[in-house]
């Protein structure tokens, strides 16, 4: 009787889709582990950063102090060969005559002195006792440059230069072959010591800056120097 009033409750386990296994969302057991781990290694990044920036701090101060300890500043050019590309020279000035120039030859020889190189080959460029408006000097012993001296005097016969564009009379003398501009409209003279070899290769130097300062008369200029 029981048996027709209840019937049984029909089985739906075997009607239900299998489910898969999920895992545990939920609770301190399941979730904590992973959670500390991930603050730990926060932490230790916070932590290695500021030491990280200390580190490289101190490691650039003490270059900048071995940079400066020889009074380079840090990442100069200390090499022997940076160090002697300039031969050093005396502080006194050399002694130059300045004789008075009118006003084109004082407009013409400011013009010249203003473009001078600061260095001949490795010589540098020194004081001058007068005239730094008309006179210039290089190295030890000094190789001069004298703007507005009077022009050369020589016989037809004798040699002249043309040398890169400028026209040369040349003097030996005991001590110095002097140079001086027989095509320019202002005379410019250079004296090279007996101590440096090949003199003519040291007023060649100062070529492009007489053709560019120094006008050209090239009807007083000797015959040997035209074109």
């Amino acid at each position: 009787m029981n048996d027709q009033l209840n019937p049984a409750a029909p089985d739906t386990a075997a009607d239900d889709p299998p489910v898969a296994d999920q895992p545990a969302t939920g609770g301190s057991a399941a979730g904590g582990p992973d959670r500390t781990t991930r603050q730990a290694a926060i932490w230790a990044t916070v932590v290695a950063l500021p030491l990280t920036v200390i580190v490289a701090l101190a490691a650039f101060s003490q270059l900048n102090r071995a940079g400066s300890a020889d009074g380079q500043p840090a990442g100069a050019d200390t090499s022997p060969s940076a160090s002697a590309s300039v031969a050093p020279v005396p502080t006194t000035p050399v002694q130059m005559a300045a004789p008075a120039l009118d006003d084109r030859a004082e407009v013409v020889c400011r013009a010249l002195l203003s473009q001078l190189p600061g260095t001949l080959r490795d010589l540098r460029q020194r004081l001058v006792s007068d005239g730094a408006e008309q006179n210039a000097a290089y190295g030890e012993p000094p190789i001069t440059v004298a703007c507005g001296v009077p022009p050369a005097e020589f016989a037809p016969t004798d040699l002249v230069y043309a040398l890169d564009g400028v026209c040369w009379h040349a003097t030996e003398q005991p001590d110095a072959t002097v140079w001086t501009t027989v095509d320019r409209e202002i005379p410019v003279r250079v004296s090279v010591p007996g101590a440096y070899d090949e003199p003519g290769q040291w007023v060649t130097a100062f070529a492009d800056t007489l053709i560019e300062t120094v006008p050209s008369d090239a009807d007083a200029a000797p015959r040997g120097c035209r074109a």
